[in-house]
């Protein structure tokens, strides 16, 4: 089959590769239909992310079904269906008491583990989900995202009502949007620095849209709230300015979610670390995607609210590319050649 490989530091190439084979009686083989460049994709990419040289990369995706092992009682083939990208060892402290994205050994598909920018890709049955009939593979390409954020959601407890600022509208950003507004947001504040990506966020039902380039965050976010900020923040960006910057987004005893993970060191100028004591912040850290018992809540609820059409994944798709296009896709993306949301490769 044909796949893309990681070698090395921007070092992908596309090339012919083992296709995966059935070796114990849970093993699936999907052929893939849809699979999404995430931003941790972008950061293993620059060798910022644990790989093994030569590995298939990638891990959002949805496919269908084509070869089941001896034990595999859920699925068959032509089953339609997205996909959990991670593993968990199921032993350590984390797993045991329920909270598997804290797992010591979690890991993704495309790093230890073959991944989704292929034809075929393997995983064990309990870590497939089958799509509704309104769930289409292009939509069902970003459940993995779509769960990260229900995830840092559901760990922030978010209540109806409350007023939600998402710094940081990439493809997490844009989802989390989705989400506020089933979590039953009162009003929710965009934040990003590109006027395209504002403009989808007000499709997807963002009430203020703040362009952070034309005036500090803060001074434009506190003239919406009255000088009262937000009742939850979210970071979604991961960049070292909305890192520091989100701190001073929250009212008092508010609460703030980093979902985005950093590409380079984060310093807080005094201004925005003392927010964290002055207003008494709650900080909640959201890693991956998952809940006791595995894959999580997380994943039923956002198949749920795909299949209702309150999570959509059309805005976002900017790009739909074959997998030849892959180097050259990772090399325009690292250099800015390329603006875009959401790429696709549809093998």
């Amino acid at each position: 089959m044909k796949a893309l490989n990681l070698y090395g530091i921007q070092d992908l190439r596309f090339e012919d590769s083992p296709k995966p084979v059935i070796q114990h009686e849970h093993d699936v083989i999907i052929k893939v239909k849809a699979a999404g460049i995430c931003g941790s994709d972008l950061s293993r990419y620059q060798k910022l992310g644990p790989y093994v040289p030569g590995m298939t990369f990638g891990h959002e995706f949805s496919g269908e079904v084509v070869e089941v092992g001896a034990g595999v009682e859920r699925f068959k083939p032509g089953d339609r269906v997205g996909a959990c990208p991670a593993f968990v060892c199921g032993t350590c402290e984390p797993c045991k008491s329920g909270h598997p994205s804290q797992c010591i050994e979690l890991h993704v598909i495309g790093a230890k583990h073959p991944g989704a920018f292929a034809e075929y890709v393997k995983l064990p049955e309990d870590h497939l989900l089958h799509l509704p009939d309104e769930v289409d593979f292009e939509t069902a390409a970003l459940l993995e995202p779509s769960c990260v954020v229900a995830h840092g959601f559901y760990r922030a407890n978010i209540q109806p009502g409350a007023d939600i600022a998402i710094m940081g509208v990439g493809s997490i950003g844009l989802l989390a949007i989705q989400w506020a507004k089933i979590f039953g947001a009162k009003r929710i504040f965009a934040i990003d620095v590109d006027e395209h990506k504002l403009e989808i966020a007000k499709q997807l039902g963002a009430d203020v849209l703040i362009h952070s380039s034309l005036q500090s965050p803060y001074d434009q976010l506190m003239e919406h709230t009255d000088g009262r900020g937000v009742d939850v923040a979210v970071e979604s960006a991961g960049s070292p300015f909305t890192s520091a910057h989100v701190l001073s987004l929250p009212r008092k005893g508010g609460k703030v979610v980093f979902m985005g993970i950093p590409y380079a060191d984060v310093k807080i100028e005094r201004f925005y670390f003392e927010k964290i004591v002055r207003s008494e912040l709650t900080i909640y850290g959201s890693w991956n995607a998952l809940s006791a018992p595995f894959p999580g809540r997380e994943w039923a609820s956002t198949l749920y609210y795909m299949s209702t059409g309150q999570i959509t994944a059309k805005p976002l798709i900017s790009h739909r590319l074959e997998l030849s296009q892959g180097p050259e896709t990772f090399r325009k993306i690292m250099n800015k050649e390329m603006p875009c949301v959401k790429v696709l490769f549809l093998p």
